[in-house]
């Protein structure tokens, strides 16, 4: 029988966690942006949403 790999399994945990912490984060910030007016706040969640995605790779230089 195979050993668990509790490192993939806690790593697999952490990654759910933190797309779920982010996935509340853009509907907090889409709300948000609906109740003060609309047009404005959807440019600042498209925004939002650019640097997290770098942020995925942190050990990736800019190209």
């Amino acid at each position: 029988m195979a050993k668990p790999n509790y490192q993939f399994e806690k790593r697999q945990r952490d990654l759910a966690k933190k797309s779920k912490q982010e996935e509340k984060r853009r509907q907090k910030l889409a709300s948000k942006a609906a109740a003060d007016g609309g047009d404005t706040g959807a440019a600042v969640d498209s925004s939002e949403a650019t640097p997290s995605s770098a942020d995925s790779n942190p050990g990736t230089p800019g190209t």
